[in-house]
């Protein structure tokens, strides 16, 4: 055979599509399993693990001295995970952040990083060694409580699981991004976990809502409030996913003559408090928060951040929930309880699936444990017997040891000894023989019988098993619960049924400005209420379109041709010494549409809405805010026709001229209020189309333009009559354009 058939041979013909997908799902599956997913029943992932894992082969538990935290990185990524030491130091700080971690499993000596952002000192500086709930997950690997697998060299080997006596899953949560899935539990107080288990074990058909009334939720590290219903909770885990609203927790400290300040004491869960300072100072320096003066951070062990408000008259509340909408100080966490299961497949479980798995797997750990003692019994008891065989017949094993060229053989044979008690026997020392040893055998024998009795019958009976993985329950709540500083619940509950109302003058300084919109459709204020009649800067080629005087905090309502209203926020709107940006960038005008009104919101007003047809109806306040930048329609216009007046009704008569010449004054009450439509028909036009509308008290008069001069116009027989008239001629001087006044 040549060298090229036998290279021919090697080679396979595969559909790359195939390929790529069975490699891509290789590799996928490996980082879920291997990297990103906890496993539900110890709550870690394989890096965690392994760390705690060469933290006990170090002997480093709670009552040991520190070790560089570099010898125990050097030990991980040497033994069991050969990945970045970065990597590894990183997941071994957060285990060790009280601020990160609810039950820290590291206790870390020197510069582990604060809520600040700061980072960790290098790992050659600092020091670590296990906590007391480390030891606790941990307890009963020397029992052969769980499997163990060689490592990635197979000179070592690991857990695959860990014992956890203590519900680390829920305890201290976890996070993780993998390929096409994540997870993203919340940590929970580990008192009301092992009520819910407790109760669990009562009674196993439960349903979920009294397990989550025991839980309640979660119990974040950094404290905070937790602001949803617990309907909203339920969900969440029923569901095995949701979001949680945390606010952070803050009180008012009195500081005389009427004058106070705010201090927040408890920030969200992940948040990093200079970051959360420096957006609450952009807003300020930004003038998006008015009512605030200034802020300070007077944070030492604990968190102490000072908000001082303009003056005394500002409402803590107010000033809070503005704060809350603009900024950390309020987060939403979102739960994905997606963990491998006790197969190692990942899936998402209920709150009820999570902790099933975990007392099951307590339960496989308690049998594994109690079957290890066993044997370790019966091993002893075989050598206890073994001895009381040779104490009964002291004198023919002397004889047989010293005269006997096979003492094992004749005294296994003779004796009907099996060979662990023959060399044990061998192996006896001389000062065992003396009588007091003997009747301490037969006591420690006669214990064993009556543990191995009591673990057979754990074994056998299945409530037994249960009560015992209940009575460690109980022990675990009482070591970590709530009575310990560590066990204290720090997350605190308060509904909010409703959002509070804020008003727009809390986001924005209120000042005045001048809001000019060009024929061009480019807008831009000006500060100030200034001259409507003077002359604006434009580009080439453009002028003026309409300029109002209005607030910052003002909601600018815009009438386009096509019958929408659109809304932008005063503050919003450009300012200097420009030319503005296009209105089309703030709002989907369509792009055979124009501008034909705008004005400042107003509560409680009423505007005539009319079209080039001469149709038209009265809308009010409720139906000129749009709830999107698409805008609102409201008035639907025919073939051709246009909408072209929108006028506040500031009295009790209309005065509409149309194209021919012809004004017709009549009540404004004769015209519908409607929330959407054509309207009707305000006048009737033979020819020609709507020229111009007013709106008036009929005591003053309407008012017209008369070369150059104003006039107004009180006696109005001539021209009154009712909605959808021809109406008269214009009075003598009107202007030619058919307008009551030149644009």
């Amino acid at each position: 055979m040549t060298e090229n058939t036998a290279t021919d041979e090697k080679i396979k013909n595969v559909r790359m599509a195939e390929e790529l997908s069975s490699r891509y799902l290789s590799y996928a599956m490996s980082t879920i399993v291997a990297r990103s997913l906890p496993d539900v029943r110890d709550g870690l992932k394989p890096v965690h693990r392994r760390l705690l894992y060469a933290m006990r082969q170090l002997h480093l538990d709670p009552k040991s001295s520190f070790k560089k935290c570099a010898r125990v990185v050097g030990d991980v990524i040497g033994k069991y995970h050969p990945h970045g030491d970065s990597a590894v130091y990183g997941a071994m700080v957060r285990l060790a952040q009280d601020f990160s971690v609810r039950y820290p499993l590291v206790d870390g000596q020197g510069n582990f990083g604060n809520i600040d952002g700061d980072g960790a000192a290098a790992m050659r500086y600092t020091e670590a060694r296990l906590t007391e709930f480390a030891i606790a997950m941990m307890e009963g690997l020397n029992e052969n409580a769980v499997d163990f697998m060689d490592t990635y060299d197979g000179e070592e080997s690991e857990p695959v699981v860990m014992p956890s006596m203590v519900p680390n899953l829920l305890c201290n949560g976890s996070t993780g991004i993998a390929v096409g899935m994540a997870t993203n539990i919340p940590p929970h107080n580990l008192s009301e976990v092992c009520d819910a288990l407790l109760y669990m074990i009562e009674k196993p058909d439960c349903e979920i809502e009294p397990l989550v009334r025991r839980l309640k939720g979660p119990d974040f590290p950094t404290g905070g409030v937790i602001v949803d219903s617990f309907s909203t909770i339920l969900n969440n885990y029923i569901q095995g996913k949701g979001y949680f609203r945390i606010r952070a927790k803050w009180m008012t400290e009195d500081l005389g003559h009427g004058q106070y300040q705010i201090v927040v004491t408890e920030i969200p869960y992940g948040v990093v408090k200079s970051k959360l300072i420096e957006r609450i100072a952009v807003l300020l320096n930004e003038k998006k928060v008015p009512m605030l003066n200034d802020v300070r951070d007077e944070s030492a062990q604990d968190v102490r951040i000072v908000l001082e408000p303009k003056n005394r008259t500002v409402d803590a509340n107010m000033l809070m929930e503005h704060l809350f909408r603009q900024t950390e100080l309020e987060v939403r966490f979102s739960m994905n309880m997606n963990v491998l299961d006790s197969d190692g497949v990942p899936r998402v479980m209920s709150i009820k699936e999570v902790l099933h798995e975990f007392l099951q797997h307590r339960v496989q750990v308690l049998q594994r444990r109690v079957q290890y003692r066993l044997d370790k019994i019966n091993a002893r008891l075989e050598i206890l017997s073994g001895y009381l065989i040779a104490y009964l017949n002291l004198d023919e094993i002397i004889r047989i040891i010293r005269e006997e060229d096979e003492p094992k053989q004749v005294m296994m044979q003779k004796f009907n000894l099996t060979e662990n008690q023959a060399e044990a026997i061998l192996n006896m020392k001389l000062r065992s023989l003396r009588k007091l040893e003997e009747a301490e055998i037969r006591h420690e024998y006669a214990d064993l019988e009556a543990e191995k009795e009591q673990l057979d019958t754990l074994l056998a009976d299945e409530g037994k098993r249960w009560e015992a993985i209940a009575g460690e329950i109980k022990l675990i709540k009482e070591k970590f619960g709530k009575k310990t500083a560590l066990g204290r619940r720090r997350t605190e509950f308060s509904e909010v049924t409703e959002d509070i109302e804020v008003p727009v003058e809390i986001f924005v300084e209120k000042e005045p400005i001048t809001v000019i919109l060009s024929q061009k459709g480019w807008i831009r204020c000006m500060k100030g209420h200034i001259n409507l009649t003077d002359e604006f800067k434009f580009k080439d080629d453009d002028a003026l379109q309409l300029a109002i005087h209005a607030q910052t905090t003002d909601k600018i309502v815009l009438f386009d041709t096509s019958g929408k209203f659109f809304n932008i926020s005063g503050s919003d709107i450009p300012s200097g010494r420009g030319f503005g940006q296009p209105l089309r960038l703030m709002i989907d005008l369509g792009n055979n549409d124009n501008i034909c009104a705008m004005f400042p919101f107003e509560a409680k007003a009423s505007y005539v809405i009319a079209s080039t047809d001469g149709k038209g109806f009265v809308v009010d306040e409720n139906h000129l805010m749009a709830q999107t930048r698409n805008g609102r329609k409201i008035m639907n216009l025919a073939d051709g026709e246009t909408a072209s007046f929108c006028k506040k009704i500031t009295g009790d008569m209309v005065a509409i001229v149309g194209e021919n010449r012809k004004l017709l004054i009549f009540p404004v009450e004769e015209i519908p209020t409607m929330a959407r439509g054509r309207g009707v028909t305000l006048q009737k036009y033979k020819d020609g189309r709507l020229s111009d509308i007013q709106i008036f008290k009929k005591e003053e008069g309407f008012i017209f333009e008369k070369n150059t001069a104003t006039k107004t116009e009180t006696d109005l027989l001539t021209w009154l009559g009712h909605r959808g008239q021809v109406g008269k001629l214009v009075p003598f001087g009107f202007l030619k354009t058919n307008k009551f006044f030149k644009e």
